[in-house]
């Protein structure tokens, strides 16, 4: 898969408005366990630009961070 194609990927599953909730955030000490937020964008580099319910914005990058979907 080309970087091209794995990006539109992320855009495809990660469009604005989905739900995620946070497992590990790298590096981040601050970012707890459980926090949930909205997706607001894929930026071109594939990192998920996320605002957090707890009103921080910091992006999650996959293979680093540890997150998932809320159905």
């Amino acid at each position: 898969m080309t970087n091209s194609e794995k990006l539109k990927q992320l855009r495809d599953t990660y469009k604005a408005g989905v739900r995620v909730r946070l497992i590990h955030m790298y590096d981040e000490p601050q970012m707890a366990k459980g926090l949930e937020g909205t997706v607001e964008d894929v930026d071109d580099i594939g990192q998920i630009h996320v605002k957090w319910d707890s009103g921080s914005r910091l992006a999650l990058i996959v293979g680093a961070d540890l997150f998932e979907i809320i159905k």
